[in-house]
């Protein structure tokens, strides 16, 4: 069999073009945060994980028009050699102070980022100990540590039970690490840190959370998982993302400043990339600035988000109960779910649409998500638009 047979044979996308509801790779042309334009219409935004809403921030656009000034477009090179500049080393000693930690460590994605972590730190003989539902970064890295021979268990999702059945079955005094999300991106259910802290101490392991979708979202003053339960001295590590909360691209893991200090002499990840160019972390610096400033930010995105998640519940939509920025709304079969992103597109509103195998059959949704910009107005007439689909559709009543 030819290796680009199953290429050719992959028409899933394809047909559902052809049917006018594909949802994927739509070119936006301009962004003002909770406004875009796409196909030349003004379009709510409601997908986005641009939490605070800060990407069209002018202090922000400016921020990253002037590191382009001083430092040219790119590093040329990978932190390790040619690639760091003033303005790495300024993000690294801001991050680690805001998060309460010893130190930082910038990656050039936040994919990376778990790669560069999990495959440097657990090697052979040792074990990852990880939720199945797990960001996909984070898969990854397991994968990656696994081939290095590394030990590579799941637990069922966010089951403590289950965790500490799995932590049991590992022989006594082997290096575990537990791995999981903070904030679960397709759900936005928050990972139940209490319980996971008992039993990593019970069994000796470490463990590492990634913030992705919580950090500028819960805990004090936007400061994540740890910090949302008081736990931040009972986490060793902690990922993050600068393409959310932070408006630019690129990650970074706070900890102990000998790991992370370990992980910046031995991560592939890191010392084969080039680093982070000074626009985005001139751009996250910035946008972290603006977090400090403005702690109400943090407020705004969990009201807009609540006045959502109720709002669809009153229609009778099946909504994902939380707390996040993330309201997942449970339609259940992958053509309606197409045919729901399309008329909410029509209509002016932009959501994503996840459907099997991304979710188990029955949970294909639209996943919105909300911003502290969003206004009233915004938010009430993406309901009014849903509520009018989902009678329609026969979603809801």
């Amino acid at each position: 069999m030819d290796l680009f047979d199953k290429c050719r044979a992959f028409t899933r996308a394809d047909e559902v073009k052809a049917k006018g509801y594909y949802p994927y790779f739509r070119a936006i042309e301009g962004n003002e945060g909770p406004i875009v334009t796409i196909e030349g219409r003004k379009i709510i935004m409601a997908g986005s994980n641009n939490y605070l809403g800060l990407t069209a921030h002018p202090r922000v656009k400016e921020a990253a028009l002037e590191a382009i000034r001083r430092y040219g477009t790119g590093c040329s090179g990978s932190r390790y050699l040619t690639g760091t500049i003033k303005l790495h080393n300024e993000l690294e000693e801001r991050l680690a102070a805001f998060m309460g930690k010893e130190s930082c460590l910038l990656f050039s994605t936040g994919f990376q980022t778990a790669q560069g972590v999990i495959f440097t730190l657990v090697q052979r003989g040792e074990y990852i100990v990880s939720d199945k539902d797990n960001h996909a970064s984070i898969q990854a890295g397991n994968l990656m540590a696994k081939g290095a021979y590394a030990t590579f268990l799941r637990y069922k999702h966010n089951d403590m039970r289950d965790l500490d059945a799995v932590l049991s079955s590992i022989p006594p005094g082997k290096s575990v690490l537990i791995v999981s999300d903070g904030v679960f991106s397709t759900t936005g259910e928050i990972i139940d840190l209490p319980a996971l802290v008992v039993s990593a101490k019970k069994h000796g392991a470490r463990i590492l959370l990634d913030d992705a979708h919580a950090i500028g979202v819960i805990g004090k003053g936007g400061r994540g998982t740890a910090s949302e339960f008081g736990l931040e001295k009972e986490v060793d590590l902690t990922m993050g993302t600068f393409s959310k909360t932070f408006a630019s691209l690129g990650g970074f893991v706070v900890g102990e400043r000998a790991v992370i200090n370990y992980i910046k002499h031995h991560s592939p990840a890191l010392i084969f990339s080039a680093s982070p160019t000074p626009a985005s972390v001139a751009a996250a610096l910035t946008a972290l600035d603006i977090l400090e400033e403005q702690p109400d930010l943090v407020h705004r995105i969990v009201e807009n988000a609540q006045y959502m998640r109720d709002g669809f519940t009153r229609m009778g939509f099946r909504v994902v109960p939380g707390r996040t920025g993330v309201v997942p709304v449970i339609i259940g079969d992958d053509e309606t779910t197409f045919i729901f992103w399309r008329e909410l597109f029509d209509a002016g509103v932009f959501v994503n649409a996840f459907i099997s195998p991304a979710v188990p059959p029955g949970l294909q949704m639209l996943r919105t998500s909300y911003m502290a910009t969003h206004e009233r107005s915004h938010l009430d007439r993406i309901l009014e638009i849903s509520g009018d689909i989902g009678k329609k559709l026969g979603v809801i009543p």
